[in-house]
């Protein structure tokens, strides 16, 4: 075993904090290479954001979207995992402090991603669901179907209805993708598996600060989501800022009240601050400012990447987006820059964007071509599934898109409730 708290004989150890599309990445292109790599993260697998929704709706098995660090890693003799929680970083010593120990660095990147912003509300933090982990996405699945067993044997309307209405805050892809692929679920699932239910009283709201959905997205985007969840039965709340959450109810800016037991937050994300870094060196939302070399402005051999970074230029004076491809673009170039040893500038090329809402109804804006419906939907299913990590979970992932498709159907529908511990014996999970 290697004491990583000690310094690396040849003064080449990179440390990279966070095993999402960034740092995956990047430890990836910098395998079998000269370098000795550290890929730190409190998980020990990766997991693919984009689906989170089709677990949390059980469209798809968690394992289907996650892959384990180690296996990824089993050919590449210079890359070390440690499944560990970072509590902070020594700058100037060059060290990682852990919760099982440090870890000495040469160069350091921080691709930590996002987590969802609550701006500062604990009231909703307190209550409101997010997805930003597959953990998150099974609590959500769980609660979801612990409610409609719940609503069999409540008679009284309104406690039915606070039950099983569910409230979607933030009218982006994520949310308009949860809020496709619940009104699917209510649509075609849930009165074969909930007959005894009135599913017709399920109401499903998306609320949306702004006055359209897709922000960020073309016009056409915006207009064809919009009419694909209306068709579907979505109740779209358009100029409504959520303030608050009391009693079962979301309370809005204009005085409105939304009861729901469930309220799913999509409505912002931020980054997670690391100990040890000035906060002059972060940006907006927590994101820490980089130079066109992607290195952390005044820190020396100090990088960051994808959510966790900001770079601002004359194109993007609010940083880069917050999505995958900035993170993955990003990680290769810094990969290219760190075999050369050379300090090219990074410039993010938009290869477009896209979100699903449900079957043969899709969203695609490229940089030339923006279209809507089957076609985009097919593009959708395609760019996702190549993007999944390994052969297994590509093919699981069709097997399991091509029977729901044919079948209207999925048998993931399970209420999987955590198990105690026993006392004995001794853990430090």
């Amino acid at each position: 075993m290697i004491d990583l708290s000690n310094p690396s004989e040849k003064g080449n150890r990179i440390a990279i904090i966070g095993a999402g599309f960034g740092g995956f990445t990047l430890a990836k292109k910098l395998s079998k290479t000269d370098y000795e790599i550290v890929l730190i993260d409190r998980n020990n697998y990766h997991q693919f954001q984009p689906l989170f929704y089709q677990v949390a709706m059980a469209g798809l098995e968690p394992s289907s979207i996650v892959y384990p660090l180690r296996k990824a890693f089993q050919k590449a003799s210079n890359v070390m995992i440690r499944a560990v929680e970072v509590e902070g970083i020594d700058v100037q010593e060059k060290l990682i402090q852990t919760d099982k120990g440090k870890i000495a660095f040469d160069k350091l990147v921080v691709a930590t991603g996002a987590t969802t912003n609550y701006f500062g509300n604990e009231e909703l933090g307190d209550n409101c669901f997010g997805l930003k982990s597959v953990s998150e996405a099974l609590s959500l699945r769980n609660y979801i179907f612990h409610d409609l067993e719940s609503a069999l044997t409540t008679f009284d309307y309104d406690e039915r209805q606070f039950l099983i209405d569910i409230a979607i805050v933030g009218g982006g892809p994520t949310g308009v993708e949860l809020a496709g692929a619940l009104a699917e679920m209510k649509k075609y699932i849930l009165p074969k598996d909930y007959k005894e239910l009135k599913t017709e009283e399920i109401d499903i709201y998306l609320i949306q600060s702004g006055d359209r959905l897709l922000d960020g997205m073309s016009d056409n985007a915006a207009q064809s989501a919009e009419k694909f969840l209306s068709d579907l039965g979505v109740k779209i709340m358009l100029n409504t800022r959520v303030t608050g959450y009391n009693d079962g109810f979301l309370d809005t800016l204009d005085g409105q009240k939304v009861k729901a037991n469930k309220v799913i937050w999509a409505a912002g994300i931020h980054s997670p601050k690391l100990n040890g870094i000035e906060d002059k060196n972060y940006g907006q939302r927590g994101r820490l400012l980089v130079n066109d070399q992607l290195e952390v402005i005044n820190l020396k051999d100090v990088y960051a990447i994808g959510d966790a970074s900001i770079q601002l230029t004359e194109k993007y004076e609010k940083g880069h987006p917050q999505v995958a491809q900035v993170a993955i673009q990003m990680a290769n170039h810094l990969a290219k820059n760190f075999k050369s040893d050379k300090n090219k500038a990074f410039k993010y090329r938009d290869l477009g964007s896209m979100a699903t809402i449900g079957r043969n109804k899709a969203v695609v804006d490229l940089p030339k071509f923006k279209f809507s419906g089957f076609f985009a939907w097919i593009l959708w299913l395609f760019i996702h599934l190549t993007s999944l990590i390994g052969f297994k979970n590509k093919i699981f992932v069709l097997i399991n898109w091509m029977w729901n498709y044919i079948t209207y159907d999925q048998s993931l529908r399970l209420i999987i409730k955590p198990h105690k511990r026993p006392n004995s014996g001794k853990s430090t999970a």
